[in-house]
């Protein structure tokens, strides 16, 4: 992973002690709120319902163990003992008092981690496939680009001021486990007549307008990276509109200016400013690489992976769910489940949290990653260490075998935390959750993926979930919408409005409906919900959500 260059750790002390300072001014009343916000937001710093919240970055989802510690280490000094793991790979702290946030960045300082652009209208935390490095469908690690791209956007001056946020992902895989098409920019690795790129895609969003991205180029050499990024968000800079911010996102200025038009633009800026990157973007790439380098695997046959999958039911039906297939032979890679059933998704404890590092420190080469999935991987553990990984993690509440299943749900914090929000998220998750382990049929029903948002902003991802869910407010009632057959993958989909919405005390049994009439609708035992949707439509679900209109209608 990326160590920090001293131009870096200085660079990191004197923004903290810039916000030092600018902090103690808003205690002191020098600065009112309203001033002060905008350099709180460029230090991830929020106001929300009932208090600040901290967002911290964690650059394409990697961590070591010993920043994981000191994740836990500040939950457990300045906040209450937990931390919030987000779909942008982020961490959040919800309680922090203001006077202790200058001692939170330094102490993420001291272990190269920091909480700038995770707000504000400028280049975001740019997030990358959860399984780089490890994944055997991989093409290339995508990580060192990731950082290449994060350290050209950081305190960028032309792009502080943007329209509105903008937001980067990157993959290395043809499978698409970066949700590279519902982003401002979205990076594909790919390879052609022997030379390496990427597919760029443009204007992908969710939100009030969601809308799939574009491919604006299918393939740019990969020395062209930075000046055509450069030129993208250039353009978007003049042409996003600053005058409504519902209407300001890049996915607004690519759909009324035209893709065609659009591209023109990106295009003529490029040719303008490539000559000015004279390969010094590359000579920091290939230092940046040296930084990845895979872990020295160790070469074992994997006995007692064999024998704890034969004797151990338990054992089993996790591997079954939440390993992954590893480049490397004789390894897996583990998702770690943050939804236990009936808790709140993405959230860990202080001690779960050293756990985690602790597991990856003696069994997993020290290498943790976040997903936007809000879990928790170990990207590089043989085989032979998984029953020992499996017995510490149901031991401390992590064991659960459901990644990938109804009840690994994404879940924005909604109306308990966020101040946008118009309707709780994280009891509607945790209710789905508990009754389908009730019933007993999870594993049975197979992979589903729910998705839950607590406003129109999307932060659960609703419009990209096989089943998503949009909370509102209708008259100071919270109302449940429900969208079908959404994907986040290589084959993105903007999921169908089935009809009216429901409220908190209808949506656990309409969708209890929904997954039931997929039960009797699919085709065989291996058929997914998604490829039912896909192949029979709205209409049978509708029905199963909606029975009083079937029967009035009759």
């Amino acid at each position: 992973m990326y160590n920090y260059t001293d131009f870096d750790t200085a660079f990191i002390k004197e923004r903290n002690a810039q916000f030092r300072a600018q902090v103690e001014r808003r205690i002191d009343g020098s600065l009112t709120e309203d001033e002060f916000k905008p350099l709180r937001l460029m230090n991830g710093l929020y106001l929300q319902l009932h208090a600040y919240m901290l967002r911290v970055a964690i650059p394409y989802g990697t961590l070591n163990s010993r920043q994981m510690h000191v994740l836990a280490d500040i939950a457990d000094k300045w906040d209450k003992g937990y931390g919030h793991f987000t779909t942008r790979q982020n961490i959040q702290y919800n309680w922090p008092e203001l006077r202790d946030v200058p001692d939170m960045l330094d102490a993420l300082g001291a272990v190269q981690m920091h909480a700038i652009q995770t707000s504000g209208n400028t280049i975001r935390n740019v997030t990358a496939d959860h399984f780089a490095g490890a994944a055997a469908d991989e093409i290339a690690d995508p990580r060192p680009v990731a950082e290449l791209i994060r350290q050209w956007s950081t305190d960028h001056p032309e792009f502080q001021f943007l329209p509105r946020k903008f937001k980067v992902a990157v993959t290395g895989s043809p499978n698409d486990r970066a949700v590279i098409k519902a982003h401002d920019i979205g990076l594909r690795m790919v390879e052609r007549d022997g030379l390496a790129g990427f597919e760029v895609i443009v204007g992908g969003g969710l939100g009030r307008t969601p809308m799939i991205g574009k491919v604006l180029r299918d393939f740019l050499p990969r020395e062209d990276l930075l000046p055509y990024l450069e030129a993208i968000v250039s353009v978007y800079n003049l042409l996003g509109r600053r005058d409504n911010k519902y209407k300001a996102r890049i996915k607004i200025t690519v759909h009324e200016n035209g893709l065609e038009d659009f591209g023109a633009r990106v295009e003529e800026r490029f040719a303008l400013i490539r000559p000015q990157f004279t390969g010094v973007d590359q000579q920091m790439l290939a230092a940046i690489e040296s930084d990845f380098a895979a872990p020295e695997f160790r070469s074992a046959p994997d006995t007692e992976y064999q024998d704890a999958r034969r004797h151990y039911p338990a054992f089993r039906s996790w591997a079954d769910t939440n390993l992954s297939e590893h480049r490397a032979p004789g390894y897996a890679i583990v998702t770690i489940s943050l939804k236990a059933h009936g808790a709140t998704p993405g959230d860990a404890t202080s001690a779960q949290m050293r756990l985690m590092a602790d597991l990856a420190k003696r069994y997993g080469h020290d290498e943790l990653r976040i997903s936007h999935e809000q879990n928790v991987i170990l990207p590089h553990v043989h085989k032979n260490d998984l029953p020992s990984v499996y017995s510490a993690l149901r031991a401390a509440g992590l064991g659960t075998a459901n990644i990938g299943l109804i009840s690994d749900i994404i879940a924005c914090p909604g109306m308990d935390y966020c101040a946008l929000a118009t309707a709780r998220s994280i009891p509607i998750a945790q209710e789905i959750a508990t009754r389908f382990d009730e019933l007993k049929i999870e594993h049975d029903v197979g992979p589903l993926k729910i998705k839950i948002s607590g406003c129109i902003n999307a932060c659960g991802h609703h419009h990209v979930g096989h089943i998503g869910i949009l909370g509102l407010d209708r008259a100071g009632v919270e109302n449940y919408q429900i969208t079908l057959g959404g994907d986040h993958t290589q084959d993105a989909t903007i999921g169908e409005r089935a009809g009216p919405g429901f409220s908190a005390e209808e949506i656990i049994p309409a969708v209890e409906r929904l997954v039931m009439a997929y039960l009797d609708l699919r085709s065989e035992l291996g058929e997914t919900f998604l490829d039912t949707y896909r192949r029979l439509g709205l209409a049978p679900f509708k029905a199963a959500l909606y029975p009083e209109a079937r029967a009035n209608a009759a």
